[in-house]
């Protein structure tokens, strides 16, 4: 479904789930009009797209060296990148989560050589969850505790074999979690999980592993192909898991994409975390 909104189209890439905005060029449409057409089509507080792209407040998530060589897989970057291949929410890991991302393309590899990203729709997967399995989640309302180092010993398990992920800080938030923004029920979820806290370790590993796999199949899931430097998208954290789809690009080709990250600003935000400014990563 396509609809023109302001002399731009937003077309429909899964129902109820993502949307392509096309005809707009953020960098010179960004009219206070268009803005709050935008806002409302995302449902955003995002930083206004006009300052990002005027300064320079974007978080370098590219395969690119500061010398502008391609980053080696086997080196300490290039295996932690390997994390953003699994299906992941920002900054769960942090006292703080993150609300709305935005990522923007600077320079792509050639098409058909990876790099696209796909989004998971953890509303409609909560929803979808047979009845069993979703009483036991609002029954027992479990907490699970979220780690970066986690997430990054799952990707690259010989690399980061020597590091406990349980000697460091993590993110404790509720998995089933009301979205309010839209009022729907959701799986708080991603690959940054370590456990689910109060139960054993079998039963943790289980549950985790059945609602993970039901969020990520292909019915709930849309992959986002960029097609130019420009491109630009924009998620909710709080109800999409992402992941970088990769291929050949991540160790011949360059890909420039740089991203933004706000704090949630919902009641959740903070989950069951002390208020700290401590961060293992951005925001």
């Amino acid at each position: 479904m396509a609809a023109a909104i302001n002399g731009f189209k937003v077309t429909e890439l899964s129902p109820g789930f993502g949307a392509e905005i096309s005809d707009f060029n953020a960098a010179e449409d960004m009219t206070e009009e268009n803005f709050g057409c935008l806002q409302e089509v995302v449902t955003t507080s995002h930083i206004k797209l006009a300052r990002i792209l005027q300064h320079d407040e974007l978080f370098d998530v590219s395969n690119i060296e500061a010398d502008g060589s391609i980053v080696h897989p086997d080196s300490p970057r290039g295996q932690a990148n390997k994390g953003n291949s699994l299906f992941h929410v920002d900054s769960s890991f942090n006292p703080r989560r993150a609300g709305y991302s935005l990522l923007l393309a600077h320079e792509l590899p050639p098409a058909g050589t990876g790099g696209k990203t796909a989004f998971a729709d953890t509303r409609t997967a909560f929803d979808d969850l047979d009845s069993e399995t979703k009483e036991d989640l609002l029954v027992n309302d479990y907490v699970a505790a979220h780690s970066i180092l986690h997430s990054r010993k799952l990707a690259a398990p010989e690399y980061f074999a020597d590091v406990d992920p349980s000697k460091f800080p993590m993110g404790r938030h509720k998995i089933v979690q009301r979205h309010e923004r839209s009022g729907r029920m959701n799986l708080y979820i991603a690959a940054h999980i370590h456990h689910i806290e109060n139960v054993s370790e079998e039963k943790s590993r289980i549950l985790l592993e059945k609602i993970f796999n039901h969020a990520t199949q292909p019915r709930y899931v849309i992959e986002v192909e960029w097609k130019q430097p420009g491109d630009l998208v924009i998620w909710d954290n709080t109800c999409t898991m992402h992941r970088v789809i990769s291929g050949p690009y991540s160790a011949k080709y360059r890909r420039d994409m740089r991203r933004a990250t706000v704090h949630d600003s919902s009641s959740t935000a903070w989950g069951l975390n002390e208020h700290s400014t401590v961060r293992q990563g951005l925001p």
